[in-house]
């Protein structure tokens, strides 16, 4: 039989090796090492319209439940934008950006999302009986009932009572676990928002320290609210590196398991 002849079909079968772009191993490292550059932007505007939808791109991160835990603020006025970037130590990817983003987890809105999605079911047809349960009883039981109170206690022992014969749930069921789940959540959020201003044609990059505190009260957020990123955005001036971050010695950090 000819060669890259499929015995069912009898039709030609694509050789992926042959048509597979020869990847080099030079250029692969060029851009690697850029994205371990700190940025600088020249004085490029992102149009508003381009900025909004890689904002609704990121809102489209997966996470294992119907409640969304993160919020996107984009700093536009330039009271604001100033203190923000003092508050990101002024480094220099914050001063020269044309955008700024605070990407933030939050749990003190999951009563609102449960309430949210009661509404949903209320007007939706054959909504099951455990999901109705799950945001009106179990969502407001784990986030009220702290490890401390009476309740929280015999809720602790209840679940890992329950969890020695059970697989792991795909939601979370302690507060601790909630805020976890929603930083890591809150993360994916932040690389979809630099993914998609990346495909725009605008480079962004995350700031490596800020005071959070300062953060907060900038934008008005509770205490119980987490800053997981602030990214600056923009396009890349000529040259575009300030400069390349400090490393560690990597063999100290890459474990063969």
């Amino acid at each position: 039989m000819p060669k890259g002849t499929n015995i069912l079909s009898s039709k030609p079968v694509i050789d992926y090796e042959e048509k597979a772009p020869k990847i080099n191993p030079a250029e692969f490292q060029k851009v690697i090492d850029s994205r371990r550059a700190v940025r600088i932007y020249d004085s490029t505007p992102i149009p508003d319209e381009v900025a909004m939808t890689c904002l609704h791109n990121a809102l489209l991160a997966p996470n294992s439940s119907n409640l969304q835990p993160w919020e996107l603020y984009w700093v536009k006025t330039p009271e604001k934008k100033k203190a923000l970037v003092h508050a990101c130590l002024n480094q220099i990817a914050a001063k020269t950006a044309a955008e700024l983003f605070v990407i933030v987890a939050r749990t003190d809105t999951w009563n609102a999302h449960a309430k949210e999605m009661l509404r949903i079911f209320s007007k939706a047809k054959n909504v099951p009986e455990m999901a109705k349960k799950y945001y009106s009883q179990i969502v407001p039981f784990v986030y009220t009932q702290g490890p401390l109170s009476v309740l929280g206690f015999f809720k602790h022992i209840l679940f890992f009572l329950k969890g020695l014969n059970s697989p792991i749930v795909r939601e979370p069921v302690q507060k601790s676990h909630m805020r976890l789940w929603a930083v890591k959540s809150t993360a994916l959020a932040a690389e979809n928002l630099m993914l998609s201003l990346r495909a725009y044609g605008f480079d962004s990059c995350p700031m490596e320290g800020y005071d959070s505190k300062r953060i907060k009260k900038l934008l008005g957020l509770k205490r119980n609210a987490s800053v997981v990123m602030v990214i600056s955005a923009g396009k890349r001036a000529p040259g575009g590196i300030y400069g390349e971050r400090i490393r560690f010695d990597s063999n100290k950090f890459i474990k063969k398991v």
